[in-house]
Formats: C-alpha cells, structure tokens, sequence
C-alpha cells in the first residue's frame, strides 16, 4: 500500500502536477456559473508555476538536504565496499533503444566508477530494479552492469540488485546481498539531496553507511533565478519529494529520524 501510494498520491502532490491540475480545473469552471473561481484557480496556477519554474524557491527547498552531510573524508582509509544507488538509469527507455539511456541522476554512477577505480579491493553493489507501478520487465539494474563495464570495471566486482522498487527497498535488499560484516566500511553513493532519507532508511534496514553525496542541485548563489521553468520545476518537485518522502518514512515507522544527519539521533 505504501509504494502504491507513493507513486499515485505522491506523484499528484508533487508541485507541477499540483498546480497544472488546479488550472485545468480553472478551465473547465471557466465555462461553467463558477467561472469567476475558475479565473481564479487559473491566475493562481499560472502565477505559482512561474514562481516556481524562474524563482529561486528550489535551491531554498533543496539546500537542506544536500548540505546535510558532508564530502566524505577519504583520509579514513578505503572502504570495504560500495553501494549505489539507482536513479542514474531509466529502465523503459533502455529497453526502448536497447542501450543505457540517463537521467539527470547519471552522476551517481559516474561516481561509483571512480571510487571503484581508486579503490579496486573494494566491492560494488548496484541496488535498482523497476519503479513503476505496474510492473514490467524493465530493469535498472540490468544496464547498470553494461555501463560499469563501459567505465572499466569488471562484471566480477559486481553484485548487483534488481528487485528493490523504492528508497527502502534499495536499503533492505542491499543489506541481504552485501552481507556486510562487523567492521567493514561501505560508502553509499546517491544524490547529495536524496541522502538523508537514504541514509535514515539504512540505518533503520542495519547497514551502517558512510554518505557519498555526489549530483547536487542547488548552487553557490541561493537567490539566482532561472532562465529555464523547467529546470526550476525539475528541482523543486525533487526537493517536495524528498521532504514528503522524509516525513512519510517517519510516520510509518521506517525510519527512526525524521530528518537523519551525521550523528543519529
């Protein structure tokens, strides 16, 4: 019910589909005796879909969460493992075409890369399979092992996960397939404003993780506007998703924080 919810409910609160939603309702009133709330319902979506899409309101809504936690101090030693998580690749696509096609998410698996090269004893673990609703054959996972070998790292280095369709499945399955022992060190590599829900999901899933936030949205400058709608959208939708995503983790009792940081709390 929780997944099924996330992506129906969820997905209509997210703030463009919100706001497009209440125009078109705007519309319809339009041609109807409650045409003066419909003029209204369609100046408010238009007004709020601009400040939105040129506004600076995405950075404000995201920074939180990508400065949450810090770079990762590589002067503790190398790690015993990774994870990564999906996001980088969209599955329909890929099927589509026949090849790896990204999101805007790629960095996460650019970054793995890197580690994986700097660090060739540790382990890499590729967590993502479907997130679709209705379900489908189309894996993230799948064309993940083709883009790691892409980048110079070898199939046998990889364990890679493909059942997990959400944030708190990538934490409870990646657990089962790392099988990580006492001691040992592993780094999860995700979106810098995606970390805290993951990180609070690990930890509540018994995988201590050490964050290696990588993809950030927000900028030096907090009050530049955008020259693109779109792009602003794009940002403070993902930053409404990650908060309505921390706040429903925390009241359904999987995760033990609402908003997880450096030290647990």
């Amino acid at each position: 019910m929780f997944f099924v919810l996330s992506k129906t409910l969820g997905v209509m609160l997210l703030p463009s589909n919100f706001l497009i939603g209440i125009g078109v309702v705007g519309a319809i009133l339009m041609a109807t005796r409650l045409a003066r709330l419909g003029r209204g319902l369609a100046v408010v979506s238009a007004v709020l879909l601009a400040l939105s899409g040129f506004s600076p309101l995405g950075t404000w809504l995201i920074y939180p969460l990508e400065q949450r936690f810090p770079a990762w101090d590589e002067t503790h030693g190398a790690p015993d493992g990774i994870v990564v998580l999906g996001g980088a690749i969209n599955a329909d696509m890929s099927a589509a075409h026949g090849a790896p096609a990204y999101t805007h998410s790629v960095a996460r698996m650019i970054a793995a890369a890197a580690l994986a090269r700097r660090y060739p004893n540790a382990r890499i673990v590729f967590t993502g399979g479907s997130a679709d609703l209705l379900s489908n054959d189309a894996r993230e996972a799948d064309y993940a092992i083709e883009v790691f070998e892409g980048l110079g790292i070898p199939r046998e280095r990889l364990t890679i996960e493909r059942r997990s369709r959400n944030t708190a499945e990538n934490a409870e399955f990646s657990r089962i397939v790392a099988a990580p022992k006492s001691g040992e060190r592993w780094l999860l590599v995700t979106s810098a404003f995606h970390m805290p829900r993951s990180v609070g999901l690990f930890r509540k899933a018994g995988f201590a993780v050490e964050p290696y936030p990588v993809d950030w949205r927000a900028g030096v400058d907090l009050w530049a506007w955008r020259p693109l709608s779109l792009e602003g959208l794009g940002v403070v939708d993902a930053s409404v998703r990650e908060w309505m995503g921390l706040l429903a983790y925390r009241i359904s009792g999987k995760t033990s924080e609402l908003f997880p940081g450096p030290n647990p709390g």
